[in-house]
């Protein structure tokens, strides 16, 4: 009976389910976060989803919705973009005649992003909806590794240099807490301190002013959000300023201006660039659904004006032939500082680090002093 039982117990275990299928380029060990203010050429991850059925065939005919969430947040150990952690990135609903979904996507932080993946039918009841999560770990830009130990090398050199000059033997004078140079090198750490935290809060402060001053940098749009051409109507509607750490809703559609009908046989292109550096953030085409409507939320994580674009162009083999149409809304985007207590965080972790070099440099000194009275 028990072996009976472990043997069904194997055959159901290993019973063939639907899924989904993700493929990235670059691949997954090759993943790396958005490096902010580089000169290097950066491009989007490739992301591709395809729906299986339970013997590994795809699915036709069918709609895929998908949500990018971000890694959560992470407190002790901030990314660069400590407001985007734990929220939404993506969302879209895609039609997809061959059960396949395709998006280009830059990804601002490291960690593990969760990939919500609902598949539908296109005709109700051709088979039954089913969702998937998967996980796309990313990790961090080996690069920072390298800052970051430079950057601990010289706080704990600072600190070894100190405990250097006030170890020993000291001589503390009547109505003193302390010796003279031990008051002094604390006073100086407290003003270093005192600078740090002032030279971060003052960045952040930069930063958000230099996001709000493109405001004033880009009023004038270089497309418009509506293009009427060959009988055709092609509008993008959507918001017009957002804010990191939240989506920002868009909608794209094509009607024929005389009978005002959506035009379905249609491919989009859609592109989501950062003007700053012409860096495209996100990349989309595909078809529109049954109603003749593109629709998808995203989020800007750079406080940074970005462009939507869309272009029209007609289906291979379509009926109907024109030239392409694109409209295109400029959004200006609301950069958010990291919270207080984040700024904190790092500078008690930069104190830490001084203190271990102060309390090494102490040691040392004592042992110095020690064996140079013995000898």
């Amino acid at each position: 009976m028990t072996i009976l039982i472990s043997i069904s117990g194997e055959g159901y275990s290993q019973t063939p389910t639907r899924s989904v299928q993700l493929n990235t380029d670059p691949p997954l060990q090759s993943l790396i976060p958005f490096e902010a203010a580089t000169e290097k050429p950066q491009s989007p991850v490739s992301l591709t989803f395809q729906a299986l059925d339970a013997q590994r065939q795809p699915f036709k005919n069918a709609k895929i919705g998908l949500e990018i969430l971000t890694p959560p947040s992470t407190p002790w150990w901030t990314t660069d973009f400590p407001i985007v952690e734990g929220t939404k990135l993506l969302a879209m609903e895609a039609t997809a005649p061959q059960g396949r979904l395709e998006i280009q996507q830059m990804l601002p932080i490291r960690g593990n992003y969760q990939l919500r993946v609902n598949v539908s039918p296109l005709l109700a009841g051709a088979f039954t909806p089913y969702e998937q999560t998967l996980t796309l770990p990313v990790r961090e830009n080996p690069v920072k590794y390298h800052y970051l130990g430079g950057l601990v090398i010289v706080l704990l050199g600072v600190g070894l240099l100190g405990g250097v000059v006030i170890g020993g033997q000291q001589i503390v004078q009547e109505g003193e807490i302390a010796p003279q140079r031990v008051r002094l090198l604390l006073s100086g750490l407290i003003v270093v301190a005192i600078a740090a935290l002032l030279a971060i809060n003052i960045s952040a402060e930069l930063l958000d002013a230099h996001g709000h001053s493109h405001e004033h940098e880009h009023t004038h749009a270089t497309q418009s959000p509506v293009q009427q051409s060959q009988g055709l109507e092609l509008h993008l509607v959507g918001d017009d300023l957002a804010t990191v750490g939240q989506p920002a809703n868009f909608a794209v559609s094509l009607k024929d201006t005389t009978t005002g009908q959506p035009v379905k046989d249609i491919l989009f292109q859609v592109k989501a660039i950062a003007l700053e550096d012409n860096l495209t953030v996100f990349a989309y085409q595909g078809i529109p659904d049954s109603s003749g409507k593109l629709a998808w939320q995203e989020q800007f994580f750079d406080g940074a004006p970005h462009k939507v674009e869309v272009t029209a162009t007609p289906q291979p083999g379509s009926n109907r032939q024109f030239s392409p149409l694109q409209v295109a809304r400029e959004i200006e985007v609301e950069g958010i500082a990291p919270p207080l207590f984040v700024r904190l965080i790092s500078l008690a972790y930069f104190t830490a680090i001084v203190g271990i070099g102060l309390a090494i440099g102490l040691g040392l000194k004592n042992r110095w002093f020690q064996r140079l009275v013995r000898g």
